[in-house]
């Protein structure tokens, strides 16, 4: 048995601690943009601080109405956030904490209280060089987009083509598809693949068609969308007609997994915008009657409300066609990160995805993965310790292995694509 004073223990930790801090890490679920696409990637000080985490946050202070927050330009929106979050209060939150480690690591003073001063020197960059130093600084090695067919704003980079940056990896975005199916069939119409909005067999086909060329333009690595907490499966819904007729059998066909992400509650409050969304608890027996009625598709779930994760995970035991993934939105916070990473480990081994970053803007990628490998880090160091307590002491390679697996691997190996 160990003992406490044991300096094999320390070692132990120290090895782990520098693995999982220095292993590169695929970001298997981001906002962000190939450069190609110009303006839709967000980087610098001023979208930093708009992120609507933080104007979420900003509100609980800002003695505004919502319509005049939104009137003032990015800039003003921007000073208000510095001036309530970082000036008239710390920056505690997880969200604006982030700010804080994104600063330091590019080597900037926050205490400065000079925000021309950081305008200025985000400026002074050009947009591939920083991102370089951004995924250099958070160790990324691949960028996993999240890529739709019906956005206005991106389609027409995809339509007219250009130079993919390899750093950045596509996943085909399908909302609009299965929970906004008029306005979807209006497009699907617009491009020839359907004739008609009514549910039918043709339909059905041009739909799958539809996936079909634009997965193939994109070259995805899964395609995903996100449900309410009210989702339900089987049953006559048109979500979960399209899902059953057109989803499922687009995935066996091309073999892409299929990603949910389950329980966000949609503009609870229409004013704050993007950052008016809401959580909820979600039916997951829907996903394990998924996973059981389509054993060949391989499905990818994250899932918002915390009383979710430990029937994910007895799941994710069940069925292998699932892979948990990633601490999405709220739970992306330090003590749930821990909680469900341990709850993860315990029930899963390393056949999981602890952690995407969800990065809207660019810099985000900094501060996320910072903090989340040292919460990965924390839970490992537990558990090996545990293990060689038991009479299992972990090799450096056997460590290095299960890093690797838990920072993408895993999730590569998963989607068939190792």
């Amino acid at each position: 048995m160990l003992t406490v004073s044991d300096p094999r223990r320390d070692q132990l930790a120290l090895t782990v601690r520098k693995t999982v801090l220095e292993t590169p890490v695929f970001d298997i679920h981001t906002h962000l943009y190939d450069p190609a696409f110009g303006s839709l990637l967000l980087w610098g000080i001023d979208d930093l601080l708009v992120y609507h985490y933080l104007v979420a946050e900003t509100f609980r202070f800002l003695d505004l109405p919502y319509d005049a927050f939104w009137r003032l330009t990015k800039e003003e929106q921007a000073n208000r956030v510095w001036q309530l979050l970082f000036q008239d209060h710390s920056p505690i939150s997880e969200a604006a904490r982030g700010v804080i480690t994104v600063l330091n690591r590019l080597g900037l003073d926050p205490r400065r209280n000079d925000l021309p001063a950081l305008r200025a020197w985000f400026k002074g960059w050009k947009v591939n060089d920083f991102i370089s130093r951004c995924l250099d600084l958070a160790k990324v090695r691949l960028v996993c987009m999240t890529n739709s067919p019906f956005d206005p704003l991106e389609r027409p980079t995809w339509d007219t083509g250009f130079a993919r940056d390899p750093r950045f990896v596509a996943a085909l975005r399908i909302d609009p598809l299965l929970v906004a199916w008029p306005d979807a069939a209006t497009l699907l119409a617009s491009d020839g693949y359907i004739t008609s909005s009514d549910l039918s067999s043709s339909t059905f086909d041009g739909a799958r068609r539809f996936l079909t060329d634009w997965a193939l333009r994109i070259d995805a690595r899964y395609v995903m969308v996100s449900l309410p907490p009210s989702f339900s499966y089987p049953g006559s819904s048109t979500t979960a007609v399209l899902i059953e007729k057109v989803v499922v059998p687009f995935c066996e066909d091309t073999g892409l997994p299929f990603a949910l992400m389950l329980g966000v509650k949609r503009a609870v409050n229409p004013a704050l915008q993007l950052a008016g969304d809401g959580v909820g608890r979600s039916h997951l027996d829907s996903l394990e009657a998924l996973c059981a009625r389509h054993p060949k598709v391989r499905f990818l779930s994250t899932v918002l409300s915390l009383e979710n994760q430990h029937e994910l995970c007895v799941l994710a035991r069940k069925f292998r066609n699932l892979h948990p993934f990633g601490c999405w939105w709220f739970t992306n916070i330090p003590e749930t990160i821990r909680e469900m990473t341990r709850l993860r480990l315990e029930l899963l081994g390393t056949s999981f995805t602890p952690q995407h970053s969800d990065a809207r803007v660019l810099d985000q990628v900094i501060y996320k993965w910072d903090h989340s490998r040292h919460l990965i880090a924390d839970a490992l160091v537990e558990k090996y310790l545990d293990l060689a307590a038991s009479g299992w002491w972990p090799t450096d390679s056997e460590i290095r292995r299960d890093v690797a697996e838990l920072l993408g691997g895993a999730f590569e190996t998963f989607c068939g694509r190792r």
